[in-house]
């Protein structure tokens, strides 16, 4: 009878998986709405869309010369990809008009959730070996909104937390009889570790424990130093290879180095060509250091209570895995604190924790360890503690430990969901799809316009979704932030004094709770378009409102025409 409710409750939670993980690639396909942060733009899609689509788009500081802070590598292997695939597409006419806001926004976001099922695979294969239920595993993985939102998103943070999870995977082998097996897979540690290093230096902070607990493997199985020392060289070396091949890379996109011009009219020889790309060399996990370093620049971004990570963000995210995973962690502590002291006073030796341990206690730290040396920056926001969910999910599935607050669980992560993949901002995207359309409508295109856009209180707009060639400069995108009340209308007004051509179209974008703000500017608006939901947590709506008949107004987005008459 056990047997049976055992294999019943299985049955359930892989149905239960596989149609959360429909929903994880049909959300993708719908599209998400939800406007989580810039960086999920501006990190890859807008740079991609402007060097291979030869797009209008907006490039972020760090990818100038000036200052190159972010590898070219993955962007190009993500969105870059996607993007020479649409466009290949197109000139080949097997889709006449492949390239689209549509395309733009899903195309490598459906690659990145593609990837997502790294982190399911992942689980499943680490399940076992740290004596966690496989399918309650994967079913508290792909129910959380974390996967659901933030891993189907184009952010570098996903990135690093599918390479941590394959780093977990190759620090966690076992035999068939159940004991731990002789780590092999040094050469992959040391490219993994060294490709998280360049797409985001705080990959450290979620490689070491998985280094040390890889280490802790070789010292332990391995009793002929020579192995040893073998082990660590192939890590070396091939950290070493994947960083010349980032530095390589780099440096050829951000200085625009060409071998024609190296090989110039002086015929250099091969010692000048490597002299010369030594002068130019790019490395950029060095330049974001050396930026994010600095206090002053991470004022610029915002500075949080050094906590921010442990009680804010971490709830945040996981809830109330979180939660009990920080209660456990006190309880594991006190016991150690307890066994070093009774064990110091008897054998005059500290106790194992690590090495001789492939349960809770190895896995609290997995997750506890990154979290203390993110916690050491000034600027902490939620999504750099996604790759965490992979050790939250496997400790808050071991079989000693039911899975208590279902119900509260289920209403968080939908919450979650609702909140962050519809609503937070949620009006942008779809404006700019309905502007694309007005701009490239054939009324457009048969009587050429010039249309300004103006988005005030909104996050950036990612200028690639209206699909726009550089060469053409009938559209102009102002972004005016959070600008004040006397600043928009100055901005606004100019516009309309200046409206000079028949054919001139302004528009200016705004969120429904500072709607008022442009009443006030003295101009008249001849078409009004609002786009539900959109909530700005900048302007937050005002609960009187909400529960008046305006509450629709205060959740959506204006797109307002500029009346001529004026």
């Amino acid at each position: 009878a056990v047997r049976r409710e055992g294999a019943g409750s299985a049955m359930v939670a892989r149905a239960l998986w596989a149609l959360l993980a429909a929903l994880r690639a049909g959300w993708c396909l719908l599209p998400q709405s939800g406007y989580l942060h810039p960086d999920e733009f501006f990190q890859a899609p807008e740079v991609m869309a402007g060097d291979i689509l030869n797009l209008q788009v907006y490039y972020p500081w760090e990818f100038l010369s000036s200052s190159p802070c972010r590898t070219v590598v993955f962007p190009l292997m993500t969105s870059g990809v996607t993007y020479w695939v649409i466009k290949s597409l197109q000139q080949l006419d097997i889709c006449s008009s492949c390239i689209n806001s549509y395309t733009l926004l899903v195309s490598p976001r459906l690659l990145f959730t593609t990837f997502s099922f790294i982190l399911d695979y992942s689980v499943y294969r680490l399940a076992p070996f740290w004596g966690a239920d496989p399918w309650k595993a994967l079913v508290l993985l792909a129910g959380s909104y974390v996967t659901l939102v933030f891993y189907t998103r184009t952010f570098t943070n996903t990135l690093e937390g599918l390479l941590f999870a394959l780093l977990m995977v190759l620090v966690s082998s076992r035999k068939s009889s159940g004991s731990s097996a002789e780590p092999t897979s040094s050469s992959l540690i040391g490219v993994i570790t060294t490709a998280g290093f360049f797409n985001r230096p705080t990959f450290l902070a979620f490689a070491l424990m998985p280094l040390l607990y890889w280490a802790s493997l070789i010292v332990d199985s391995q009793k002929n130093i020579k192995t040893l020392i073998n082990h660590f060289l192939k890590l070396i070396l091939c950290a070493c290879f994947t960083a010349i091949v980032f530095i390589t890379a780099d440096t050829f996109y951000f200085t625009s180095v060409s071998l024609d011009n190296l090989y110039s009219t002086n015929k250099s020889s091969l010692i000048d060509v490597i002299a010369q790309l030594h002068e130019k060399m790019v490395v950029t996990p060095f330049n974001f250091l050396s930026y994010n370093l600095n206090p002053h620049n991470l004022a610029l971004h915002g500075s949080h209570p050094r906590v921010t990570h442990f009680t804010v963000n971490g709830v945040m995210l996981f809830g109330i895995l979180h939660i009990l995973a920080v209660g456990a962690g006190f309880k594991v502590l006190k016991k150690y604190v307890h066994q070093l002291m009774l064990v110091r006073w008897c054998y005059h030796r500290p106790p194992g924790l690590l090495v001789h341990s492939e349960g809770s206690p190895t896995l609290l730290l997995f997750y506890f360890v990154p979290l203390a040396f993110l916690s050491l920056f000034s600027h902490q926001e939620p999504r750099f503690l996604i790759p965490l969910i992979l050790p939250l999910v496997l400790f808050s599935a071991s079989p000693n430990r039911a899975v208590k607050w279902k119900l509260l669980l289920v209403l968080f992560n939908l919450l979650g969901a609702l909140l962050f993949g519809c609503l937070h901002q949620g009006g942008l995207i779809p404006s700019l799809f309905h502007l694309e359309q007005l701009i490239h409508s054939p009324a457009s295109s048969s009587h050429p316009r010039h249309y300004t856009l103006l988005f005030a209180h909104t996050y950036m707009p990612p200028r690639s979704l209206l699909n726009i060639k550089k060469t053409d400069m009938h559209v102009e995108v102002i972004d005016m932030a959070g600008s004040g009340e006397e600043t928009l209308c100055q901005t606004v007004e100019q516009r309309a004094s200046n409206f000079t051509c028949s054919d001139c179209h302004i528009f200016i974008i705004i969120p429904g709770t500072v709607r008022a703000t442009i009443t006030k500017c003295g101009v008249s608006f001849r078409n009004e378009t609002l786009i539900f939901p959109h909530l700005s947590m900048e302007d937050p709506p005002q609960i009187p409102v909400l529960s008046s008949g305006n509450w629709r107004s205060q959740l959506g987005l204006y797109i307002l025409e500029l009346n001529r008459d004026h």
